[in-house]
């Protein structure tokens, strides 16, 4: 079935699922870590991944209300 969708159909279902999914997944993982172990590099990198992925998707999510980048 996932052949039958258009190309840009695909890309717009990854990017407005999984990349929310793939920021909250990175974001627990990094929290439940620093909660058994203390921060370490790791877990401060996974938390700042799933921050990084969330921050980049609402501010395209701002500008395409704008109207485009400025």
């Amino acid at each position: 079935m996932w052949l039958f969708l258009t190309r840009r159909l695909r890309m717009w279902l990854l990017l407005s699922v999984g990349a929310p999914l793939l920021a909250k997944l990175l974001q627990r993982v990094g929290s439940s870590l620093e909660r058994r172990t203390g921060p370490t590099t790791l877990s401060r990198a996974l938390c700042k991944g799933g921050e990084f992925i969330d921050s980049r998707r609402r501010g395209a999510r701002r500008d395409a209300r704008r109207g485009g980048r400025r």
